[in-house]
């Protein structure tokens, strides 16, 4: 099995520009059903470069084509606006790859579309979601990775596909592989994935990538702990050597000045470490360890 995106997964792309339509025939070369494009003014045409419908709405492609799953690759200032369209018009899992949303914006949309309308919100700013042999739904790289029993979460894009090229090379592929983004709100946490990989009967062990600053991953260790003991569950925090309030990378990445501890990478880790939880200090290391784990 996998989650949130498999063979049923029909996906309406919100953003038919350049990016849109790379990435967009790649997941579609790949098996994925990427059965419509919206553009608000290009309606009633066809997208030449997949052979699929364009419609104006995101309402009028669900009812023709039977999208459940929307791809967002609008420009950041009509983010919010796409994602608000596709969770009026139905869809159930939407995917926003879109970076530099605006907090206040998302913080409308989180509380609109995952607290109140209880819809599978991914993103913004990030990957997207790949099932292998199954379906690809974002920018992760098909060619890196294979099917397999691993669930992967993580904030980061390209140190997960590192840790997905090298478990490739071992021979170990994964179930689904979720990149949930780095910002400070986005729609999908740590612990809703973890916990989605544990009732997939299919999902036999977990890796994750976190990063400094915030709470998710020792929640999500804690909750490990608790629930599933027993399954080998290996961990990566990027930000080792990152000082004290200073941004990295993504703006959540963050360790603050003066809070409440168990934010930076090396605190982090210890907390997990506790839990029980395997924590590498690179990419490479953690593929390792869940070749170890898993031998």
């Amino acid at each position: 099995m996998s989650i949130f995106v498999d063979e049923q997964t029909r996906v309406v792309v919100q953003g038919i520009g350049a990016q849109g339509t790379f990435h967009a025939k790649r997941n579609q070369a790949y098996g994925t059903q990427v059965v419509a494009g919206v553009h608000p003014k290009k309606g009633g045409t066809t997208w030449e470069d997949l052979g699929v419908p364009v419609f104006t709405t995101v309402a009028e492609a669900v009812e023709a084509t039977g999208a459940n799953t929307s791809m967002v690759m609008v420009p950041a200032p009509f983010t919010k606006d796409a994602i608000l369209e596709a969770h009026a018009a139905g869809i159930t899992t939407i995917i926003a790859i879109t970076e530099g949303v605006p907090v206040h914006d998302m913080t409308e949309v989180y509380d609109t579309v995952v607290r109140r309308g209880g819809v599978r919100l991914i993103g913004p700013n990030c990957p997207g979601a790949i099932s292998p042999g199954k379906a690809n739904v974002g920018i992760i790289p098909a060619d890196i990775t294979m099917p397999g029993k691993v669930g992967l979460v993580s904030r980061s894009g390209t140190l997960t596909y590192q840790i997905m090229h090298e478990l490739a090379q071992a021979g170990i592929g994964i179930s689904t592989c979720v990149g949930i983004g780095g910002d400070p709100v986005i729609g999908t946490q740590f612990l809703d994935v973890i916990k989605a990989f544990a009732a997939d009967p299919e999902t036999d062990a977990i890796a994750f990538v976190g990063e400094i600053g915030g709470s998710e991953e020792q929640l999500a260790g804690e909750w490990i702990r608790d629930n599933i003991p027993d399954t080998p569950v290996v961990g990566y925090i990027a930000g080792f050597e990152a000082p004290e309030g200073k941004q990295m990378g993504h703006a959540g990445a963050i360790v603050k000045e003066g809070g409440p501890g168990g934010e930076s990478a090396a605190e982090k880790k210890e907390i997990l470490e506790g839990y029980g939880i395997s924590v590498a200090m690179n990419p490479s290391e953690a593929a390792q360890l869940m070749i170890q784990r898993l031998s």
